[in-house]
């Protein structure tokens, strides 16, 4: 079994030659110089478990304003697509629940994701394909201020999804594959 700091490492790899060198995400590499992005691994047993996780982490978040977001990273749960897209559901129901809706926000990386509609096989996935199963927390207020920066800038981020799309179609799923498999050589 791969120890915490090696997933870590190899998320934090893929974060880096995935998400912000093909600028997947174009409000990542600030906060990756800022060093505002908290990477944690959890192996809960259980869902409960890993709805506590989450809101344990709710609670740092807010106790910590100088980290921006957090990559929730579960290496031994949610294997299955389906179950952490339930896992998702009960997540954004608890946070809606406990006062989080306008405040906090998840996105969502599974190595199997597949968006509705689209096939299986279809490289548009790969925009949310990640190493593990992935919960990032993003702050609300952040978002908003990367979004109106953009826009200052004339840039929609509307644009952003299908700009990724046609990404992932120009780059292929060899090469795609080739940035995942990567991160994953990191090992103990």
């Amino acid at each position: 079994m791969l120890s915490d700091t090696t997933i870590t490492k190899q998320v934090q790899k893929w974060v880096n030659d995935f998400i912000v060198d093909l600028n997947v995400c174009p409000f990542a590499k600030h906060e990756i110089i800022k060093n505002a992005v908290k990477v944690i691994v959890v192996r809960p047993k259980k869902v409960e478990s890993a709805l506590t996780t989450l809101m344990q982490e709710v609670d740092w978040l807010d106790q910590h304003p100088e980290t921006e977001t957090t990559l929730i990273v579960f290496p031994t749960l949610f294997n299955r697509f389906d179950r952490y897209l339930d896992y998702i559901d009960l997540a954004e129901d608890l946070m809606t629940d406990q006062g989080c809706e306008g405040i906090y926000q998840i996105a969502t990386f599974h190595p199997d994701y597949c968006f509705s509609g689209v096939e299986q096989n279809d490289v548009s996935n790969y925009t949310n394909r990640s190493p593990y199963p992935i919960v990032h927390l993003l702050r609300e207020s952040s978002i908003e201020k990367a979004i109106q920066f953009y826009e200052k800038n004339n840039m929609s981020t509307e644009d952003i999804p299908t700009k990724n799309i046609a990404l992932m179609v120009s780059l292929g799923e060899e090469k795609i594959q080739a940035i995942l498999t990567s991160a994953m050589q990191i090992h103990d």
